[in-house]
């Protein structure tokens, strides 16, 4: 995977800052699941309201951006556990977004918080969480979310030698045990669509699920592409990504504090993002290695 040195992070927030004032000047895209957006996202506003001295009342740190994410992190999304580096795709496009607000990197401070005290209801110590959450009607009771920043394909991971590598029919996906994390869209794909007739083991952490598959408690791990495509090629020896699973709309989106005014310029920002290329850049930087699988039904 190529990594993003620290002039061509520069060179990113160069360019999207360079188009910031364009992408202020649009309307904000419409709502809906099933598009990839958010469904709670204050009504537009003027290109003036998203300037970034407009926006310093919004911040929970002014002068500001303090981004959120969990500990650790993982490729393709982050390298080497460094949120601050710039470098895998969510990172960067964190930076990005910072850049289109009339931050430089140097602006950007990173918090840790975990991924499932990120969608609980409540007051939050930063101004957008980034950690693969996608958007969910019931998430977005108690936080809001922005529009997609990356539409979601879950994939499955298991051993070389489990029978399910070859065996992945609809009815032969129902008769295995599975393991996910607590609270993840992954889990709710494995009792939604794939229905298994034993309930799936569920764990803390994406590490205690690996483990689990290691020590054969489950059969296999549902979670997003890439994330699958990297564990199985880099950190579970004797480990395969069997296929994906067709699209259902699910899409990740930055995660805000309900209500938070701040979402409607950041949208505005992925806009912008989307439409001069550097989100399909970034794709292609360091995810396109990771997502060309065959599909399989649940």
């Amino acid at each position: 995977m190529r990594q993003m040195t620290v002039a061509a992070m520069a060179a990113i927030a160069m360019l999207a800052a360079s188009a910031g004032l364009a992408g202020c000047a649009s309307e904000g895209s419409s709502s809906t699941a099933a598009s990839g957006t958010s469904s709670s996202a204050p009504p537009s506003v003027s290109a003036a309201s998203c300037s970034n001295s407009a926006i310093q009342s919004q911040l929970y740190a002014k002068g500001m951006l303090t981004v959120a994410t969990d500990k650790p992190v993982y490729p393709p999304w982050f390298v080497n556990n460094k949120p601050t580096n710039g470098q895998g795709y969510e990172s960067a496009v964190a930076y990005a977004v910072a850049a289109q607000l009339g931050f430089k990197p140097s602006q950007v401070t990173w918090a840790y918080e975990p991924f499932d005290n990120s969608y609980a209801p409540g007051p939050k110590k930063f101004d957008f969480d980034i950690n693969e959450i996608s958007y969910s009607a019931q998430r977005a009771q108690a936080v809001t979310f922005s529009d997609s920043y990356y539409d979601v394909q879950q994939a499955l991971v298991a051993l070389k030698n489990s029978p399910i590598v070859t065996k992945h029919s609809p009815a032969d996906l129902k008769t295995y045990v599975y393991g996910d994390q607590v609270g993840t869209t992954s889990l709710q794909f494995i009792n939604s669509q794939i229905q298994p007739s034993q309930t799936p083991k569920v764990f803390e952490t994406l590490n205690d699920v690996k483990q689990a598959l290691q020590t054969k408690q489950i059969a296999a791990l549902v979670t997003d592409t890439p994330t699958a495509q990297y564990i199985s090629s880099s950190e579970i020896p004797g480990s395969v990504m069997v296929a994906q699973f067709p699209s259902t709309g699910e899409h990740y989106g930055l995660l805000f504090s309900k209500g938070n005014p701040l979402v409607t310029c950041v949208n505005k920002a992925l806009a912008t993002l989307k439409s001069n290329g550097t989100l399909a850049k970034l794709t292609a930087q360091y995810l396109k290695l990771y997502t060309s699988v065959p599909t399989i039904q649940p």
